[in-house]
């Protein structure tokens, strides 16, 4: 992961609560070791408190919201599990919006863990192929998905590529293939 995104610039969307630290972590590394920006997007802007599974984690500084988020400037974007961070996230208008806005533009959007819930929230699931946490299926299925067990998955259909993975287990795959589809 030399310098594929130089000059590219990822949008992480998370709540300002809730989001799994590792699903933060690992893929915004791995972004910034392939020479991408990463930019960390809430609703608030200021404190985003992590959680390693239920204790909590660190704090991050989100420095745009999401109401100000303009995903013209972003060459794709990021969305970090955590059970309550999309569930706080599909309840953001503005975040469902840059998320539609993101997929609409056709650029790249990778989703792990919970994740997808915002993308379920955004209506950009219908025909795509893609995984998640176990307990997603149904909503996923429900919009118009098409749920599969994998490590990672990646669909290039409908206007836009998704890449998706299921849990923290699958990150160094998950981060592999984020970077190869953002570059």
């Amino acid at each position: 992961m030399a310098q594929e995104l130089n000059g590219k610039k990822i949008a992480f969307l998370v709540a300002n609560e809730g989001v799994e630290q590792v699903e933060l972590t690992s893929p915004w590394q791995a972004i910034e070791a392939a020479g991408g920006t990463p930019v960390l997007i809430a609703p608030e802007q200021g404190t985003v408190q992590a959680f390693e599974h239920l204790d909590k984690g660190a704090t991050f500084d989100a420095t745009v919201t999401t109401a100000d988020a303009d995903p013209g400037e972003y060459d794709g974007v990021v969305l970090p599990g955590g059970v309550a961070n999309p569930d706080f996230l599909r309840t953001d208008d503005a975040a469902v919006n840059f998320v539609k806005q993101v997929a609409g533009a056709g650029k790249p959007i990778a989703a792990i863990c919970h994740g997808p819930w915002t993308l379920v929230e955004a209506g950009v699931v219908q025909g795509k192929r893609l995984t998640s946490w176990p307990s997603l299926q149904t909503d996923i299925r429900n919009a118009g998905g098409d749920w599969t067990d994998e490590q990672v998955v990646q669909d290039d259909s409908n206007g836009f590529t998704l890449v998706t993975s299921r849990k923290p287990d699958d990150l160094d795959a998950f981060d592999e293939a984020i970077v190869a589809a953002f570059a």
